[in-house]
């Protein structure tokens, strides 16, 4: 999701794989842009991204990121890049680090669906055990507690300052996220997993009262920030906005726990044990910053982990679905299929555990 390494080397058209047509968007950016493009464009997939296909766009002098949705059928309002374009707008200048967008086209006949461009960040992106390797101990504490601010400032921002009042409906957002995605496995499962079912009545039954709405990120993870080169602390992004909407603030907090992992204990199968190195916080520790931080409470925070455990656990199917049709961008999906099982059990022994 993130844009940090090449998976293929640049090349004069992607278009001839039917994925990009270099040609059709020369001429776009050539008539949108202003002073229009230094020279002709270059381009290359960006490896991370599991959902959205993003490239590296050139001119030979200056570099973009552009995103766009999945080829193929996807959920309806997921992966809408006009509502991604607009949220980083909206923060930008705000303390919450975003990448400045440069420009969005909700024209499909330029690409076959709507995308936007933005400034391709300097910096890079820590997403595996092997990255985090290379960090002291020190590094680590200090990207954890930079994390945990910065999804503070998100969650301190008041949705109407920044003019994005509309941009959802916080009441009753955990009701609508939780039928959301168990409609979802029922219209892309690839396999009879009835243990689906039993976590989405599990988690309605259970559910929390809301009690702390603001703006959600949806998919705040270490793997979806960009950081500065020498100073893993300072982060120059947040990333993968896709999922972004007015809601629980709470479950942002879900999702970063889930996709936290420890020396030790079972890793989430995306991050593979990205945090699961001397100096990283426990989660417990991570909840506790965060709590501190924003001088709330945040007791009932098992109800929201196991939930991040269940939606990522569909979200995966979905792309594994994709795969099987054929209609993902790049060459890391065939592994997606084998990750559903182990977080939804997870998700159902949270579950347990909490007696949900």
């Amino acid at each position: 999701m993130t844009p940090v390494t090449a998976s293929t080397e640049p090349t004069e058209s992607l278009g001839a794989d039917g994925l990009l047509d270099l040609p059709a968007l020369e001429r776009y950016l050539s008539a949108e842009l202003d002073g229009g493009l230094a020279g002709p464009l270059t381009a290359r997939l960006i490896a991370g991204g599991r959902s959205n296909p993003t490239y590296e766009v050139s001119d030979g002098t200056t570099h973009w990121i552009l995103r766009r949705p999945p080829y193929g059928e996807v959920l309806q309002s997921a992966h809408d890049m006009s509502r991604e374009a607009r949220v980083m707008s909206a923060l930008a200048g705000s303390a919450v680090p975003v990448p400045d967008v440069v420009l969005e086209c909700d024209d499909p006949s330029v690409l076959g669906a709507g995308f936007y461009l933005m400034v391709k960040l300097e910096g890079r992106t820590y997403r595996t055990h092997d990255d985090t390797a290379t960090l002291t101990v020190d590094e680590r504490r200090q990207l954890t507690e930079r994390m945990v601010e910065t999804l503070v400032e998100l969650h301190s921002n008041d949705p109407a300052q920044v003019g994005l009042a509309d941009w959802g409906r916080a009441e009753g957002y955990l009701e609508r996220q939780v039928a959301r995605w168990a409609r979802q496995w029922h219209r892309i499962k690839t396999s009879e997993r009835p243990e689906v079912d039993e976590l989405a009545e599990r988690l309605t039954r259970s559910m929390p009262p809301l009690r702390f709405p603001g703006i959600v990120h949806g998919d705040f993870k270490i793997d979806n920030l960009m950081v500065a080169v020498d100073d893993p602390s300072r982060i120059l992004g947040v990333l993968d906005w896709e999922m972004s909407t007015l809601g629980d603030t709470l479950a942002d907090l879900g999702v970063l726990i889930s996709f936290w992992d420890e020396i030790g204990q079972l890793h989430n199968p995306i991050t593979a044990g990205a945090t699961a190195h001397e100096g990283f916080p426990t989660g417990a520790e991570v909840i506790a910053l965060y709590a501190d931080r924003r001088g709330i409470s945040v007791d009932d925070l098992e109800w929201y982990v196991a939930f991040a455990d269940f939606k990522i656990a569909v979200i995966l199917e979905q792309i594994h679905h994709r795969h099987l049709q054929g209609t993902t961008v790049g060459d890391w999906f065939d592994d997606i299929g084998g990750m559903v099982g182990p977080l939804l059990t997870r998700a159902r022994d949270r579950a347990d555990r909490a007696e949900l």
